[in-house]
């Protein structure tokens, strides 16, 4: 008589190519490097993944939330998925109920066989008054679009950074966005081996009633992309937005984010932290707080902008000129001829006792955004500041995390 036969059920995790932007924000997510991607698709590795559910959280799609109940012999392999258009379906084979540490997982637990997720290093959760955010109202498959009302260079024509605000109008089609989130956009043509251009994300720089108030229009900070890791390369995003012209009209997807957002409550502190284009949700922030500003509210705004040189700084000229009562910004450029190399870390380390007050308030909210490059330096000079003032900072991180009070988005 023969014995019962084991067989092994995975639930699978697959990220679901249709909806997916390749922004990358997964793959840097995971703590044990179960994702990776091709010039294609980003892709799960079924033998290293654990169903820890750190990345779902961050994902600003959804697109990385999909599982298939599939014996682990048949697992999809990752060339299978590289080759995906689609997902899938759910193979209605009867397969064993999955154990109870499966089913743990599947929930995102974070206690299944002892598996920790605190790995993320900002906040997955949005403010507790942020304003409910819309994502995935248009999908590749069913794009929106918008007429090009503007376009206008930031940079000083003489720098190489050539960085221009795109000012998109959606006429009367419904695009609500709000602070933090982003929008994908859909280059024409087709790469190399012949499949349409995916999606590229940008920040909206425009507050939420539009970048003209009243008007259903958002605004971008684009970096026209010639160089990558030191070759010469023509971005196909950022060089088909950056020469649009008045009246063009491009296909757009999302909105996307759910937790880069900012506070609703006027008591509520922003302390900003941004490098280059990663000024436009800073922008939208600070152009909300400008139009909002309500008497005898006591929320303040401290933004910490870095750039090469002053002329390489996007909105150099309209920042100068906000109200000094309004927002406390200071500027660091690490280009500057004749003058030593100086980071935003560098001049919140030099502004310490200002930050450290804002810290030990439970109404301040952080904000950072840029190249991926500045997360370690900024985290690090908060560490210092909190240190430096007698403040336990992994409690305090702990708990700007778990109160979504700490939002990083590096890129």
């Amino acid at each position: 008589m023969n014995g019962p036969v084991s067989i092994e059920v995975l639930r699978q995790h697959l990220i679901d190519p249709e909806i997916c932007i390749r922004c990358n924000t997964c793959e840097e997510t995971c703590p044990i490097d179960a994702i990776t991607h091709d010039d294609n698709n980003y892709v799960v590795k079924a033998d290293v993944c654990n169903g820890c559910m750190a990345c779902v959280p961050p994902c600003p799609t959804g697109a990385i939330d999909n599982w298939r109940s599939v014996l682990k012999a048949d697992a999809y392999s990752i060339d299978e998925q590289f080759t995906w258009d689609v997902l899938p379906e759910q193979n209605t084979m009867a397969v064993p109920a999955v154990d109870e540490a499966a089913a743990a997982l599947a929930d995102g637990s974070d206690e299944a066989d002892g598996i920790e997720v605190d790995t993320v290093r900002g906040a997955v959760v949005p403010p507790w008054s942020a304003a409910k955010p819309y994502v995935n109202l248009y999908t590749h498959k069913t794009p929106t679009t918008a007429t090009v009302v503007g376009n206008y260079r930031l940079t000083d024509a003489a720098t190489s950074s050539d960085i221009h605000h795109i000012v998109l109008d959606f006429g009367a089609m419904p695009f609500p966005v709000l602070e933090g989130q982003s929008i994908g956009i859909l280059p024409p043509g087709a790469s190399a081996d012949g499949r349409a251009h995916h999606a590229r994300q940008y920040s909206v720089a425009s507050p939420r009633d539009g970048e003209r108030p009243g008007y259903n229009n958002v605004s971008l900070t684009v970096k026209r992309v010639s160089q990558q890791h030191g070759d010469a390369i023509d971005g196909v995003c950022s060089n088909y937005l950056c020469n649009l012209k008045k009246g063009d009209v491009v296909n757009v997807i999302g909105p996307f984010g759910s937790t880069f957002l900012m506070p609703n409550h006027p008591n509520s502190h922003l302390l900003m932290i941004c490098t280059g284009t990663g000024s436009a949700p800073m922008r939208a922030m600070t152009e909300y707080r400008r139009r909002k500003r309500l008497k005898g509210a006591t929320g303040k705004l401290m933004l910490f902008f870095g750039a090469r040189t002053q002329q390489e700084l996007p909105y150099f000229g309209p920042l100068t000129n906000l109200p000094k009562d309004f927002i406390d910004t200071t500027l660091a450029f690490s280009r500057t001829q004749g003058q030593p190399k100086r980071y935003v870390q560098d001049a919140m380390r030099e502004r310490g006792a200002d930050v450290a007050n804002l810290l030990k308030d439970d109404n301040t909210y952080i904000y950072v955004c840029g190249l991926k490059g500045m997360e370690d330096g900024v985290l690090q000079a908060l560490k210092e500041i909190a240190e430096q003032q007698q403040l336990d900072w992994e409690a305090l991180w702990a708990k700007l995390k778990r109160e979504g009070r700490l939002h990083l988005e590096t890129y």
